[in-house]
């Protein structure tokens, strides 16, 4: 990526630091184990999931690292081990928002790209049996004496829900 190695600087000890505003760096209260998803990932919630690790990672400035615009580098670059760095931590947000049997399916993975792909390739496919279901679902709901805010919230989240799922392909 083209400026990467602006994103390395001089300290007054000669040591090379990282730019704050670098995708590249990793503050230090940042932790691999880091939760960062409400619910972990599993079987029927991948788009509330992705939705939670898509902002957990803008914010963080990492999205670059799982939609493959920040490619790993060659090992002879000065950014490899920064990129290293960002992987193993990345991989670790992504892990620990999985229940164990998805983890296991992607420990052996080479970049938070392959992670990210992956699961998006198993659980973020076009459903039309989930369309269906979450259609069904709507005409079931019921006010049955919850307050209008509560039974707009429900209406409201399938609503989101099944324009998720029908959404163009990209």
């Amino acid at each position: 990526m083209a400026g990467d190695e602006d994103s390395l600087a001089g300290n007054k000890n000669g040591e090379r630091t990282i730019d704050p505003s670098s995708p590249y760096y990793i503050h230090a209260s940042d932790y691999p184990r880091q939760m960062q998803a409400n619910d972990p990932l599993n079987d029927s919630n991948y788009s509330d999931w992705c939705q939670e690790m898509t902002n957990f990672l803008f914010a963080k400035n990492k999205m670059g690292f799982v939609d493959g615009s920040i490619p790993k580098p060659d090992q002879s670059k000065d950014m490899y081990m920064p990129w290293l760095r960002c992987y193993a931590m990345i991989k670790g947000w992504l892990t620990t928002a999985m229940e164990k049997e998805i983890r296991g399916s992607v420990k052996y993975a080479t970049s938070s790209l392959e992670i990210w792909s992956d699961l998006r390739e198993r659980f973020g496919k076009e459903s039309a049996p989930c369309a269906y279901e979450l259609k069904q679902d709507l005409t079931l709901i019921r006010q049955d004496g919850s307050s209008i805010s509560t039974y707009y919230t429900k209406l409201r989240s399938l609503w989101d829900e099944i324009q998720t799922v029908l959404l163009p392909p990209r």
